[in-house]
């Protein structure tokens, strides 16, 4: 009789942890993950733009190359710091969100300072790298919205009763947002140096 109800029990238990939301938190937790391949992706397309951007403005251009040295540096320093989402520290997501800010931050140097050189703004390859990138930059912003939204369903099925009971069981932590760098609220100055 007490095997019987220790079973009974047990089934029960099983029957409360899917009340309780596990289910949930994983396909949430894989969902969030998802959105972060598809962040990694947009950043890859970038990575992968950036020497063909790089080789095109040295060929047409007698650069300076500082600019396309600030360029190089950033993608080899962004390429290199990798993360897993499913256990992602704050500070190693502000490491990856810094080197990807460097990455736009040299893009952005490169575009201005190509505007010196009126025989590479109208290179045909240079035009269409340049849609690219920017193309590549929207779907980034794309990408960084939708893993927002995710991480955003995610986490507020953690915090809300009774499925934070289960996420503490069994482990199922909060996740950070994208968040955009210090001083983002303030439109870019760009100037010409001619």
């Amino acid at each position: 009789m007490k095997k019987w109800i220790i079973i009974l029990l047990v089934i029960i238990g099983l029957g409360s942890l899917s009340g309780c939301s596990y289910n949930t938190l994983v396909n949430l937790d894989e969902n969030v993950n998802q959105s972060w391949a598809n962040v990694e992706t947009a950043y890859q397309r970038r990575a992968d733009l950036i020497p063909n951007l790089v080789k095109t403005v040295e060929g047409a251009a007698d650069f300076e190359r500082s600019t396309l040295e600030a360029v190089i540096n950033a993608r080899a320093k962004a390429t290199s710091i990798q993360i897993d989402p499913s256990n992602v520290t704050p500070e190693q997501f502000a490491q990856f969100q810094e080197a990807q800010g460097e990455v736009s931050s040299a893009l952005s140097r490169l575009l201005v300072t190509v505007e010196r050189y009126p025989e590479l703004k109208t290179n045909q390859n240079f035009l269409k790298l340049q849609d690219e990138l920017s193309s590549t930059e929207n779907q980034i912003l794309t990408a960084r919205t939708r893993f927002n939204e995710a991480v955003q369903g995610y986490n507020g099925k953690v915090r809300r009763f009774p499925s934070n009971i289960t996420a503490k069981l069994f482990g199922f932590d909060q996740k950070p947002y994208f968040e955009a760098k210090e001083g983002a609220e303030n439109a870019p100055e760009v100037e010409f140096n001619f």
